[in-house]
């Protein structure tokens, strides 16, 4: 796995990822609120799968 996403874009991603998962603690409380695990994920390990499949990349080009 290659990263595919720039900084703010992972910083984004963590921040709503966290913002969506603290609905499950606060908030209507739904078991849906752990799709925010996909954001915080991706954001974390810096690669989605949706951009690599669409070829597309928010980080800089290595080299």
């Amino acid at each position: 796995m290659q990263t595919n996403e720039g900084a703010l874009d992972r910083v984004l991603r963590v921040i709503v990822g966290l913002a969506i998962i603290s609905l499950a603690f606060v908030g209507p409380q739904t078991p849906w609120a752990w799709f925010g695990l996909v954001p915080l994920l991706t954001g974390i390990v810096g690669f989605c799968p949706a951009y690599a499949l669409f070829g597309i990349r928010t980080c800089k080009p290595h080299g």
